[in-house]
């Protein structure tokens, strides 16, 4: 055998034992264990990490961007087809993640003061309602009070994270120094308390 083909058979065997290693995660994950949806985001996080800053081109919003493709990924973890790779399945989902984002930042930066084709024809914009500017604020206080009001249910470990990350503005690595706890720790609190959060608040907004 020549060392081309040794390279090579060594490679597929690579793949086929991380293949088989992400296969034993997701098995442990759909049973609940915490340790397992830590073990994919260590073992996926940098390679997350370059496929995302290609696309988005942000670096200060790819740590952000990875947490949401996890929860994406663990949150719809039951519809993986085994038939593809768990990383293809991965990245595919952190690929149309990334296009979301960049497609609602351009639409959050559309200037209202240059006129768009209507259907018509011509040129306009519509102004905004004066009336939602009065109501605003307060809107904005109700949803800021049910949240923290949510973060206040979640348990202590997972409380500390998420004020620490969304209001302390601390990044991932000062999370980690400050609780003595491993990166890949930090990343798996902060990925169960947005998922507690979501849940907590979308059953909030079905009570009004």
């Amino acid at each position: 055998m020549s060392s081309s083909e040794d390279q090579a058979s060594q490679q597929n065997s690579n793949q086929s034992e991380s293949s088989q290693e992400d296969l034993q995660l997701v098995n442990r994950a759909l049973k609940g264990d915490e340790s397992a949806y830590a073990r994919l985001m260590e073992k996926y996080n940098r390679a997350l990490y370059y496929h995302i800053v290609k696309i988005v081109r942000n670096q200060e919003m790819v740590e952000d961007l990875i947490q949401e493709v996890f929860t994406k990924a663990f949150n719809s973890i039951e519809s993986y087809n085994r038939s593809y790779a768990f990383s293809t399945w991965l990245y595919r989902i952190a690929t149309n993640h990334s296009i979301d984002y960049l497609r609602k930042r351009k639409l959050k930066t559309y200037s209202l003061d240059e006129p768009v084709e209507g259907k018509d024809g011509e040129m306009h914009f519509e102004p905004a309602d004066p009336h939602s500017e009065t109501d605003e604020p307060l809107i904005k206080q109700q949803r800021k009070n049910m949240v923290e009001e949510a973060i206040e249910q979640l348990p202590e470990k997972y409380r500390r994270v998420i004020q620490m990350r969304h209001m302390e503005e601390k990044s991932y690595h000062e999370i980690s120094e400050e609780i003595g706890q491993p990166l890949g720790t930090v990343k798996a609190h902060l990925f169960r308390a947005r998922e507690l959060l979501n849940k907590t608040l979308k059953d909030k907004m079905h009570q009004y």
